[in-house]
């Protein structure tokens, strides 16, 4: 069986998706659903099993026969709340509960891919995968940089698959339970349907009104880089995971605004509270990626939105 962490959860429940799409009738999800809101996100998936995340931790220590079922374990749950400052919840959350997965793989030779973050670059103007350009600027990217480098020192020369995804800003079907972390297509979105305008910071880290550069990368295509590594258990490592371009924030409103036929974009000053705390500027550097051999291609903002607001239509 595949077990999917996080599998309630926006990428983890695509990757649900992807996965049966793709033949997989073992697929088991792991999650927390004390927000039961989630729950749509698996609705439509005949998955074989569901376990919450504790019970599945209680599982892995009781149930020695667990290991030879598991055929990997793809973990994506995570508290992603950017702002969230209760740094010892987050390391609990993303640091401890990674490890736990980890070395229950290593020990019984499990293919173990894992969600880490582009929040691990911060203030950093460079986006290999390369110590010198890891800069967090919150918590939650400090709790996904730390699990890096114990994956980098545990697991350098792994026996079995062990790969850590630098997501980048990652947009898409599923993401709705999000609330203010969900991406600004979704909320652009909202904005013009129910306002007919987008609503975009003015200018900040030396950028001009909404001309703030982020590596936006569907869903889909996060997807396809997953079940890329598991076709490819031999590649190990932690590996950007963006479509390499960066394109503004005007970019995603305009194909939001195009895709309904009007709407305006507006723009409203910079939250103070993210001052020192905000990403300007990101642009996956997939030299590792390719060199590794994936060749999964990524689409631009304008044809992802269209297929995004697609789906959400209907």
């Amino acid at each position: 069986m595949y077990v999917v962490t996080g599998g309630a959860g926006f990428i983890g429940s695509n990757l649900v998706r992807a996965l049966i799409e793709h033949g997989h009738d073992d697929v088991v999800v792991v999650d927390d659903l004390e927000d039961g809101h989630k729950f749509v996100n698996i609705a439509d998936q005949p998955i074989a099993d569901y376990l919450d995340k504790d019970e599945f931790i209680a599982r892995l220590d009781s149930d020695p026969a667990l290991g030879a079922s598991v055929s990997a374990i793809l973990h994506q749950g995570a508290c992603s709340e950017t702002t969230e400052w209760n740094g010892r919840y987050m390391m609990r959350n993303n640091y401890g509960y990674s490890q736990r997965l980890l070395h229950f793989c290593l020990d019984r030779k499990i293919p173990y891919l894992y969600a880490s973050s582009a929040a691990v670059y911060g203030a950093s103007q460079a986006f290999a995968e390369h110590a010198d350009n890891e800069l967090p600027l919150n918590v939650y990217g400090y709790s996904k940089l730390q699990f890096d480098r114990y994956v980098r020192r545990v697991a350098a020369r792994p026996e079995s698959q062990v790969v850590g995804l630098r997501y980048f800003n990652v947009y898409g079907p599923r993401e709705q339970h999000k609330g203010s972390m969900a991406s600004v297509a979704f909320h652009f979105n909202n904005q013009v349907i129910a306002d007919d305008e987008a609503r975009l910071f003015e200018g900040s880290g030396g950028h001009g009104d909404g001309e703030q550069l982020r590596d936006f990368v569907y869903v889909d295509d996060v997807c396809a880089v997953n079940l890329w590594f598991l076709e490819n258990p031999g590649v190990s490592g932690v590996f950007n995971a963006g479509t390499g371009k960066a394109q503004t924030f005007n970019d995603v409103a305009k194909a939001v605004i195009g895709w309904h036929g009007h709407g305006r974009i507006r723009y409203i000053p910079f939250p103070a509270h993210l001052e020192g705390a905000y990403q300007s500027y990101t642009q996956a550097d997939l030299t590792h990626l390719r060199d590794a051999g994936c060749d999964v291609g990524f689409r631009p903002v304008e044809d992802g939105v269209r297929d995004y607001l697609d789906q959400l239509a209907g």
